[in-house]
């Protein structure tokens, strides 16, 4: 009982949160939704997120066991592209798009309290349309299974960093305007409308949504969804999911402030922060920094 009320006051306070925050950002006149009535996507100008980076010991697995095999893939599908595509392996709590250079700081500032070192396990690969029938993007990913302590730490984590970070965003993410935004259902474009991306735990008429997904991507594409993709895409999961049934055991041990490319791939790191006790830093400098909070 008294897990549920503690549970029922953090959701509360991250609604309030979350209100103040909306209200801020539109007094300010600082979000502009214009480019959702567009039928091409926003120009792509900055884009931040929050993640947690892969530990190297999972990276390291990675390279191991499938990386090599589906770069192998990826070229025979003539995918080249995608097989190049630099990306910093990662899972997602929340990405914001604003060109202004400051972002990250205020990021750093705004941080509300952080989940521990979580236990999960990275586990059954898929492929991930942004919106079913938008043709692109899509993504190649590794999903988290979704049960136990750590996961709702996750879950309840993002509904809070919701409310604490989206009004530092300056419209939505380009990759969910234009042909996407179109093809979204009703759920996903109230998302986009309100915290400027697709995805997250927000507050809905009371009670904490699940949209968030995490997972860790491995391919990044823009080449169009069609049915020959479609299949090689199926039979690269299929052969993944044979090579790891189990999937990989892992620890998230800190999160960092990134900057992302317009597919959401982490190009750079600017800070890092201990799940375990804490402590950030600067990871051009290696120098101690001090968070908001």
């Amino acid at each position: 009982m008294r897990r549920r009320v503690m549970s029922c006051l953090a959701v509360v306070i991250a609604v309030a949160l979350a209100a103040l925050n909306v209200a801020s950002a539109l007094a300010q006149g600082a979000i502009d939704n214009s480019a959702l009535s567009s039928p091409t996507f926003r120009e792509h100008k900055r884009t931040f997120g929050l993640v947690y980076t892969l530990p190297a010991e999972v990276n390291a697995h990675l390279d191991r066991t499938i990386s090599g095999l589906l770069r192998e893939k990826l070229l025979n599908a003539k995918l080249y592209d995608e097989a190049q595509r630099f990306n910093i392996p990662h899972v997602t709590v929340l990405h914001i798009h604003n060109p202004d250079p400051t972002t990250p700081d205020k990021m750093l500032k705004a941080l509300p309290k952080l989940p521990p070192v979580l236990n999960l396990t990275l586990k059954t690969f898929y492929t991930t349309e942004a919106a079913k029938g938008a043709g692109h993007p899509w993504w190649f990913d590794l999903g988290i299974v979704k049960e136990g302590p750590s996961f709702e730490a996750v879950m309840a984590f993002n509904t809070t960093v919701t409310a604490a970070l989206t009004s530092l965003r300056d419209g939505p993410l380009p990759r969910v305007t234009g042909p996407v935004y179109a093809k979204m259902g009703d759920a996903a474009k109230d998302l986009v409308r309100t915290v400027g991306v697709s995805g997250v735990n927000v507050m809905k008429d009371g009670k904490a949504t699940a949209s968030h997904n995490p997972h860790n991507t491995l391919v990044y594409s823009m080449t169009p969804y069609d049915a020959r993709i479609q299949a090689a895409m199926k039979a690269v999961a299929d052969e993944m999911n044979g090579v790891l049934p189990d999937g990989i055991d892992t620890q998230f041990r800190d999160v960092s402030i990134v900057e992302i490319g317009f597919m959401g791939n982490v190009v750079r790191e600017f800070y890092r922060i201990s799940l375990a006790d804490g402590s950030a830093w600067d990871t051009t400098s290696g120098k101690a920094v001090a968070l908001g909070r």
